[in-house]
């Protein structure tokens, strides 16, 4: 049976892909840098015999065709970029660049495309059709490597019908998955605010314009965009986790810089929104006599699932995996640059689960001590590799 044979394979690679997973993770590098990380991938395709060509500056899409005719085409996508954190695990493939980790599993999705690659390529007899593999850069920085991929043509020649990705979750325990039909995950833009005024001494607050008290009450007024201006059906996140005054006791500074993030679901909303907390930002400060810089960035769109190809995946992971190992999982309101693909094309994203409590591996995403549980890539390569074989049809 094609599940037992890709099952086989899977074991018979993990070693490769365990030490492909550590490699990576020893080597990481930030957004739109992985130039070893390219090489590496590209000497693993060219070891497998599967072309590819290079895009987006650092990204990489190959091409495995099945032997059997077809004009079907699918993409499997994984991310490659590492996080500007510095790493506190004790592992013998511990990161070996200060200050860079592979905080978010990128390692992972990257060493997994490539062990489905190499499963795909041994049963090219098996299916017919076309896998794209996108090996996407930028994951984690503005404007997203998949935008970029986008723009230079990634979802063209040849086109794929649909695109699949996935991404580790410490939230969910190894050996299952978790896949969620229609909207995912949130859109992501950054906020920018300095707040204008006029410095001078503590004890004489009456003779300034007092940027930390402007501040402070528009960050408490702009809660009022999530609990009285949005719609309680829609998940929405306004959040901010920089402020810098840098006065002192006695000190009152002239202005305060503020950094936020704000998610939702509904692209009318997000705009709607953006105006509404400019304006009441801008309004809060001129009415106490100071001034108001703010700034929103556009980030990733919302993240959905087209609901005909989520639940065949799901389908063809509960023959893999089995019922009880297929869960479905809530609205997530990280943000994924994924989300690009799936505003143009039929798309999926799912999470593999990672957590292992008996192991210690439950530290959340982007920490200094995150991992995996490194037994879910025998899962994870073979998953990637029969729901690519199904969907183009055996």
């Amino acid at each position: 049976m094609l599940i037992d044979e890709i099952k086989l394979l899977a074991d018979c690679i993990f070693d490769k892909v365990l030490f492909d997973r550590r490699h990576l993770h020893a080597h990481p590098e930030l957004s739109f840098q992985e130039y070893e990380t390219s090489a590496f991938i590209k000497s693993r395709l060219d070891e497998l015999g599967i072309v590819w060509k290079s895009i987006a500056g650092t990204g990489v899409v190959a091409l495995i065709k099945g032997d059997k005719p077809s004009e079907q085409v699918i993409a499997l996508r994984a991310d490659m970029d590492a996080l500007p954190i510095r790493e506190a695990n004790k592992l013998e493939y511990v990161s070996q660049n200060d200050d860079v980790m592979h905080a978010c599993g990128h390692d992972a999705h990257t060493a997994s495309l490539l062990g489905a690659a190499c499963i795909l390529q041994l049963i090219k007899d098996r299916f017919a059709g076309t896998v794209k593999l996108i090996f996407q850069p930028g994951e984690e920085k503005l404007p997203g490597g998949a935008s970029l991929m986008i723009k230079e043509g990634v979802l063209n020649a040849p086109q794929p019908s649909a695109v699949i990705g996935q991404h580790v979750s410490p939230m969910v325990d190894a050996g299952k998955i978790a896949i969620r039909k229609g909207k995912f995950m949130a859109s992501m833009d950054e906020i920018f605010v300095t707040v204008r005024g006029k410095g001078g001494h503590g004890a004489q607050p009456h003779l300034n314009i007092d940027p930390v008290i402007i501040s402070a009450n528009i960050l408490v007024a702009l809660q009022q965009i999530v609990s009285r201006f949005a719609n309680p059906t829609l998940p929405t996140v306004l959040s901010f986790g920089k402020v810098i005054a840098n006065g002192a006791i006695n000190v009152i500074p002239d202005e305060v810089y503020m950094e936020g993030t704000f998610r939702t679901l509904d692209e009318n909303w997000r705009t709607d929104a953006h105006v509404r907390m400019k304006k009441m930002a801008e309004t809060i400060a001129e009415s106490m006599g100071g001034s108001c810089d703010f700034k929103i960035v556009r980030g990733y769109p919302y993240l959905v699932n087209e609901e005909g190809l989520t639940g065949q995946v799901r389908t063809f992971a509960e023959e893999y995996l089995g019922k009880e190992n297929v869960i479905e999982t809530d609205i997530w309101m990280a943000a994924e640059d994924f989300a690009a693909y799936s505003q143009i094309t039929d798309s999926c994203f799912y999470l593999l689960g990672i957590r292992n409590k008996e192991k210690g591996i439950t530290s959340s995403l982007h920490t200094s001590t995150f991992n995996i549980d490194e037994n879910a890539l025998v899962l994870s390569i073979g998953l990637m590799a029969y729901i690519a074989v199904k969907k183009l049809g055996n």
